[in-house]
């Protein structure tokens, strides 16, 4: 399902240096994406190829 389709309440805070943050924010944008949504995928992809359940 894609992530306009699921209801997003729950909420993840981490901390990493600036540079990596707007590098990552950077390229995002370039690519017509946001952080959040590449970083749900992430999400997605890592618990779905170690927990295939």
């Amino acid at each position: 399902m894609s992530d306009r389709g699921k209801k997003k309440d729950g909420q993840l805070a981490i901390r990493i240096c600036t540079e990596e943050r707007d590098g990552f924010v950077r390229l995002c944008e370039k690519r017509g994406t946001s952080a959040s949504r590449e970083i749900r995928q992430f999400i997605r992809a890592f618990v779905e190829s170690r927990d295939p359940e």
